[in-house]
């Protein structure tokens, strides 16, 4: 079974970037589609982005990010990188990765069966 861990996360200010890392252990992470997802106080799991697996994998984003996002793998390293430029007040949240053993679990969270414990990511205007 993966296990999944966040890094990256802090407090930032507006305008900022910030990288964050999923770095899976466990089995062959190139065989399971990854996607980040992240809270804010008092709301429901929102889709970021993700990716599917294999080298090269597809990628999409949700309207909020789309543009000013990058998410990508390294499966050499079994990790899944996101990075978001331009960060804003409302990017606030706490900052989950998630994974399942499938090809492209897509944008609703129940779709994935394995998650980190999140990262907060904080931004200050």
């Amino acid at each position: 079974q993966v296990q999944l861990v966040e890094s990256g996360g802090g407090l930032v200010q507006a305008g900022d970037s910030l990288r964050l890392s999923c770095a899976a252990s466990g089995r062959a992470f190139s065989n399971y589609g990854v996607g980040w997802f992240r809270q804010a106080p008092g709301k429901g799991r929102e889709f970021v982005a993700g990716i599917s697996w294999g080298i090269g994998g597809s990628t999409g984003y949700a309207d909020s990010v789309k543009g000013r996002s990058t998410i990508s793998r390294d499966n050499a390293k079994n990790t899944v990188t996101l990075q978001i430029d331009g960060l804003r007040p409302d990017d606030t949240a706490v900052y989950y990765c998630a994974a399942r053993q499938i090809h492209w679990p897509g944008d609703n969270p129940i779709r994935y069966d394995i998650w980190g414990q999140g990262t907060q990511v904080t931004v200050s205007s």
